[in-house]
């Protein structure tokens, strides 16, 4: 969990959330006893929110886990497909699992592999692109989605603060030096709609024009 929001306001915030779906529960049980990084509660309800709005057809994310935003994301466009990708193979059978248990698995198509590989493979556009990989790699893939998101697209990126690191410029730092250029590009590409939001460990939004 990020530090960004100080004197107990992350706690004021988490205390305002209504219940939960019991899998994402369970989920954000699993990932505090394993020390799993997930978005979080805040975060995904957001992302439940932006996929309500946007009623997408199809939404892929670059970097699944073991499936927490990808359930958010269902939740809010239960008519959507979602491509989930990820590496480990555990950690796609632990969402599998899930899925099933919350009777959406017939939405989810789960790939294992390196999500900008599995991205450029996959044919079509999307209407929701979320990134959430290696740090180092934000720049490249924010590019490989920009590629393959359909005009009036929402590429969404979770980690844009960095725990706050992004503050500092240390060259021997490859992660935040990506998520710095990530940043930049967001402001800096023609073509596009950009924020970024300081909801728990930042936000970024990218829409294209």
């Amino acid at each position: 969990m990020s530090d960004l929001l100080k004197n107990g306001l992350n706690d004021y915030l988490d205390h305002l959330l209504p219940a939960r779906d019991p899998i994402l529960i369970e989920m954000e049980n699993y990932a505090l006893q394993q020390n799993f990084p997930i978005v979080g509660p805040q975060v995904g309800r957001f992302l439940c929110q932006l996929a309500y709005l946007k009623k997408p057809d199809a939404i892929f994310e670059m970097g699944s886990g073991f499936g927490y935003s990808a359930y958010w994301f269902n939740l809010g466009a239960p008519q959507a497909k979602i491509i989930f990708t990820e590496l480990n193979r555990r950690n796609i059978q632990r969402a599998e699992k899930w899925f099933k248990l919350g009777k959406k698995a017939h939405q989810i198509f789960f790939k294992q592999g390196r999500a900008q590989d599995i991205l450029a493979q996959t044919p079509g556009f999307f209407d929701i692109i979320f990134i959430d990989v290696d740090k180092h790699e934000y720049p490249q893939a924010f590019s490989r989605a920009l590629s393959k998101i359909k005009q009036g697209g929402m590429i969404i990126i979770d980690n844009v603060l960095w725990y706050g690191k992004v503050t500092s410029v240390r060259e021997s730092d490859q992660d935040t030096m990506g998520v710095r250029k990530l940043n930049e590009m967001l402001y800096e590409t023609p073509g596009v709609l950009s924020s970024i939001l300081p909801i728990r460990d930042g936000i970024g939004i990218c829409i294209k024009l």
